[in-house]
């Protein structure tokens, strides 16, 4: 999958000196723009691209060329895809089909496997939710259950956080991975599957099994309950096997068509179907569809009620569409000025391998903006023309690789630092105790999964 316009040949006859230059005042007008100043992402973005274009000696007519092509076949494509799961996420919460799923898991589960079982609860739910959205949907739930087992909240917080953060960094369609897929024309299916294999063990390891030390370091008891974020008091629930399979199911077709494409079956009269509705603007746009039929009509939802439900799916991905587009935006200015092949060409004359080199890129931007998507959205962007030579399984791993440096330590210039310290009410200390260590462990373990794979794959 490529949305992205291609790569034109360089509007700037700069040197190398000038190119680098351009790229270390791009990069660090960013930083500075988000960190000190506070400025939206979107226009920290738009502004470090203009002093990057300028500074590689675009002319001045020509600034936001490359940006205004950058941005708009990103929203036309990325954007398409981020709306069509904001919908499916919604509805699944709305409909009560989230606490149906979260019911039914932990209804089977024995106390003493109670933080896998927030674990699976977090994996499954985190595939279709945005992140601040599973926190929110997920964090009343273990206070819950942590009050009713008598168990320390971050036991079963961290892997419920473990979970959230790994999908998000790791497995499309959250922007992040979709984003990383666009800019290094990755392979959607195969980047699916392997992102979920490398989520299994990183969950598991930054998840219940850290959670046992942290338990015993910030030893914290359950809140009252916060309010509700989910279904009318009420109102009828989907059945577990109606929700489950709306979740799954994207993700299904978009596997099976790459099954379908590494059989070489694609062009025969059986694969082509599943090539279809494997593409994922067809296999969302499917689910998007059945999830309005089976979280809405079918459970008595009038017709202008579930127009209403869409349209507010819309509204907490405004800044995230903008964010993503003028990330689309930067990426292209980086590619038409020359600036992303003289700094691959950098990255790649270190012998180091393209896969740590990316994710370290990613572990830098993260550290110094806070925001996981400006991290991968500049790592994507600067180390894209590394992914040209490589194998569409080492491509993929490379998106990975991206991911999981755009999750490395959160800390108090990230919002969702102090979204986890506020919801379960700790200290700053405490929170870099878990939280922070938390993400640490999941960008680690999931650069040593993908390092792993890239032997075999």
């Amino acid at each position: 999958m490529h949305l992205l316009a291609a790569a034109t040949e360089a509007t700037t006859d700069a040197g190398t000196g000038q190119l680098v230059l351009a790229a270390v005042l791009g990069i660090v007008s960013i930083v500075v723009l988000i960190v000190w100043l506070k400025l939206h992402p979107f226009l920290s973005l738009t502004l470090g691209a203009a002093i990057m274009s300028l500074v590689a000696g675009v002319p001045y007519p020509e600034t936001f060329t490359s940006f205004s092509t950058g941005l708009g076949t990103t929203i036309a494509g990325v954007g398409l895809l981020i709306a069509l799961g904001a919908i499916i996420g919604t509805l699944l919460v709305k409909s009560g089909g989230a606490d149906e799923i979260v019911d039914t898991i932990l209804a089977k589960t024995p106390a003493q496997r109670l933080p896998w079982a927030m674990a699976l609860i977090a994996f499954v739910i985190g595939i279709p939710l945005f992140f601040e959205v599973g926190v929110v949907l997920l964090i009343p739930v273990v206070m819950l259950v942590a009050r009713r087992a008598k168990l320390p909240v971050i036991l079963l917080g961290i892997p419920a956080l473990a979970g959230l953060s790994a999908l998000h960094g790791l497995v499309p369609p959250h922007p992040g991975p979709l984003i990383a897929i666009d800019a290094l024309d990755a392979n959607l299916g195969i980047t699916l599957g392997l992102g979920l294999l490398v989520a299994i063990p990183t969950v598991a390891l930054a998840g219940p099994l850290l959670a046992k030390p942290m338990a015993r370091w910030v030893p914290l008891e359950a809140k009252p309950l916060l309010g509700e974020y989910g279904p009318a008091e009420g109102q009828r629930r989907p059945r577990f096997a109606v929700a489950i399979t709306v979740v799954l199911l994207p993700v299904v077709l978009m596997l099976a068509r790459t099954l379908v494409e590494a059989a070489d079956a694609d062009t025969s009269a059986v694969g082509q179907p599943f090539v279809f509705i494997g593409t994922p603007l067809i296999a969302l746009l499917i689910t998007a569809l059945l999830a309005l039929v089976l979280l809405g009509s079918a459970l008595g939802t009038k017709r202008g009620d579930l127009g209403e439900l869409v349209s507010q799916s819309f509204l907490p991905i405004a800044g995230i569409l903008l964010i993503v587009g003028a990330g689309g935006g930067f990426k292209q200015t980086l590619v038409d000025s020359g600036v992303g092949d003289v700094i691959a060409s950098g990255l790649a004359s270190t012998a180091m391998s393209p896969l740590l080199a990316a994710w370290l890129v990613a572990v830098l931007i993260r550290v110094a903006t806070g925001s996981a998507t400006v991290a991968t959205i500049t790592a994507a962007g600067i180390v894209a023309p590394l992914a040209a030579g490589l194998s569409p399984t080492h491509t993929a791993l490379m998106v990975l690789a991206i991911g999981a440096g755009s999750v490395f330590l959160s800390h108090v210039n990230d919002a969702g630092f102090w979204l986890v310290k506020e919801y379960f009410g700790m200290t700053v200390g405490q929170t870099f105790k878990t939280w922070s260590l938390m993400e640490c462990a999941v960008s680690v373990v999931g650069l040593a999964c993908v390092m792993l794979l890239s032997l075999v794959v």
